[in-house]
């Protein structure tokens, strides 16, 4: 796989974690007890910054997760903390490192986990699981992992935790609930992805000692605010055209909001010249709320979009950077053949959403026949309705059905979520880093198909366009939030705050 953009900070999975290990002791010659001790330093400044009055209650495994709880444990003593050692194994069970930093702990022993021994923590760290778990815990850590996740005390967790798939963030079973993640070299897929995300509180990354020149990771990383210099500014010489053309093909009688807030966002994210494709009746409505807009009556049935009006918007395309597909669209039969006559007619770019996307349920190769580049922004329920997938069966496991439905369908797959996930056919997955409760207003999405819209209309790539906008659109949730409160923010106010969450930060 080609390295990632430079605008991505990368996140690892467990193979390209345990591919940099290998190299550092192995070709660098960089002692394995050297990087646990590190890693246990780390993770015993961030359980001592966490920890609330009483004694620190380290929960320990075999594995390498467990020495470094043992780090912890030894560190925390050095500087007068009372910890206690609870290990779900016997100690003589312990190999290698974890041996090692097991005949280095001062004090007491490790005993034995028992529920009531985390009754009054001042702090917990959890130091079972590592990367490398996968599917559900076997007892008796599975009963472990539920006692920490039920006292009050901050949990710690080591590199990732227990419970959660650290390279997809799927949790199969039992899984501790973190207050922070102190996690080792470079962070880790499923820290950042729901459910994982959830679990893993605040992450902080611990260097430990790996050389410069390990093996990166090629998979998947954050999107950063580095990724807002691409985005394309008017030049002096511009006109309207050149700024970006942008087609919103959507509306019916009583959805008529939709397609006006895709087309209003398309132009304050800086489109030059946007139209509206609407149903005849629909158009009056339209007027009253666009100003800079231009809107497009079409043929109708009953109020909603007929297959006679494809042709036109095709038409209306062939002048622009970008088709936004779906917005306010419904679901009436007639509504359904016109969103699938243009996905299938449109040379543009084209962007799909809401009931543009559920016009494709279990027609999802359908986009890989468009020459033209295509971005689908499903939530959950529409992922599922594409892959004919249940949905809390794609909120299980969020990132292998967004990649499975961007190879599907041949097109960039921006599936929306506090994480929200943009998966490229055959490409990397960018993970949104400015997600923000602003955002679960009505309205919002159409606020997001709109931005990228003009993003791909100002000459973007697909996946950049996706990327850039799932972005700026956080982040101008967070500035409308500022000025009303999370709690009141509407799809309105986003539109207006867009220029913000498109300029670079100082």
């Amino acid at each position: 796989m080609s390295p990632l953009p430079d605008w991505l900070d990368p996140l690892f999975d467990a193979s390209e974690m345990r591919a940099a290990d290998a190299w550092a002791i192995r070709e660098q010659g960089v002692p394995s007890l050297d990087l646990m001790e590190r890693a246990g330093a780390g993770l015993a400044r961030a359980t001592a910054a966490a920890a609330r009055p009483g004694p620190v209650r380290v929960v320990v495994g075999k594995g390498n997760n467990g020495g470094d709880g043992l780090v912890v444990a030894r560190l925390l003593r050095d500087d007068g903390h009372d910890v206690h050692v609870l290990a779900t194994v016997p100690p003589e069970e312990l190999r290698g490192d974890p041996a090692v930093n097991l005949e280095r702990l001062p004090g007491d022993p490790p005993e034995p986990f028992a529920p009531e021994r985390l009754e009054g923590s001042g702090a917990v760290v959890d130091a079972l699981l590592g990367t490398g778990f996968e599917g559900s815990p076997r007892e008796p850590l599975a009963s472990a992992i539920a006692a920490i996740s039920r006292q009050d005390a901050p949990v710690v967790a080591c590199d990732v935790p227990s419970g959660v798939n650290a390279s997809t963030g799927e949790v199969e079973g039992e899984a501790v609930l973190a207050a922070a993640t102190a996690t080792f070299h470079g962070s880790k897929i499923g820290l950042h992805v729901e459910p994982g995300k959830s679990h893993a509180g605040r992450v902080e990354v611990v260097e430990i000692g790996i050389p410069r020149g390990a093996p990166g990771a090629a998979a998947a990383g954050l999107i950063s605010e580095r990724a807002l210099d691409l985005y394309p500014r008017r030049k002096r010489t511009g006109t309207k055209f050149t700024s970006g053309v942008v087609v919103v093909a959507g509306g019916s009688l009583g959805l008529t909001g939709a397609p006006t807030m895709a087309a209003r966002s398309a132009q304050r994210a800086g489109a030059g010249y946007v139209q509206v494709a609407v149903p005849a009746p629909v158009q009056p409505a339209v007027d009253l709320r666009l100003l800079e807009q231009m809107s497009r009556a079409l043929p109708d049935d009953d109020g909603s979009h007929t297959p006679a009006g494809v042709d036109v918007v095709a038409q209306m395309a062939e002048r622009a950077g970008a088709v936004v597909l779906g917005p306010g669209l419904g679901r009436a039969e007639s509504a359904v053949a016109f969103a699938r006559g243009v996905a299938g007619a449109v040379q543009a770019p084209l962007v799909v959403d809401a009931d543009g996307l559920n016009a494709h349920a279990g027609r999802l190769e359908l986009f890989g026949e468009r020459e033209a580049p295509s971005v689908l922004t499903p939530h959950e329920g529409e992922l599922g309705r594409l892959l004919e997938v249940d949905s809390d069966e794609i909120r299980a496991h969020r990132l292998r059905y967004a990649r499975e439905a961007a190879e599907r369908s041949g097109a960039v797959v921006l599936l929306k979520g506090d994480d929200t996930i943009v998966a490229a056919p055959g490409g990397p997955v960018g993970i949104n880093s400015s997600g923000t409760p602003a955002l679960a207003t009505a309205g919002t999405g159409d606020v997001l198909s709109g931005l990228i819209g003009a993003l791909l209309a100002k000459g973007l790539g697909v996946f950049e366009a996706a990327a850039v906008g799932a972005l700026a659109h956080g982040l101008a949730g967070r500035a409308a939030a500022e000025r009303v409160g999370a709690d009141h923010v509407m799809a309105g106010d986003v539109i207006e705050t867009l220029p913000q969450g498109l300029t670079v930060r100082g």
